[in-house]
């Protein structure tokens, strides 16, 4: 997985690099398929935003989440992906272990 982490106002730090990659690294706990991760990290007066784009197969995924600290923001952040991740591996294994539906053909 190749995870890219940008900043709009701000200088991303060693310590928030580390901080947001082992983060990600929950998410990759449950679903170990992700292609490509971009997070993107905002400051504004009084709203820090980080915003995440999770390419999955078949799906990606986006998420955002503000307040007042960013480190809060990128727990915040990262709790919804992983919802979403999990939602999306539970969908994935429905439909991938569902037995196809056969017609039944009714002679006459």
């Amino acid at each position: 997985m190749s995870l890219t982490i940008t900043g709009r106002h701000l200088e991303i730090t060693p310590a928030i690099r580390e901080y947001v990659h082992t983060k990600t690294a929950r998410v990759l706990r449950h679903f170990d398929q992700v292609i490509d991760t971009q997070v993107m990290l905002s400051i504004e007066p009084l709203k820090h935003t980080a915003e995440i784009t999770m390419r999955l197969r078949g799906k990606d995924l986006h998420c955002e989440a503000s307040d007042e600290n960013l480190y809060a923001a990128i727990d915040l952040l990262i709790d919804k992906v992983d919802r979403q991740v999990i939602k999306y591996k539970s969908k994935a294994q429905t439909y991938a272990h569902e037995p196809p539906k056969r017609q039944e053909i009714h002679a006459e």
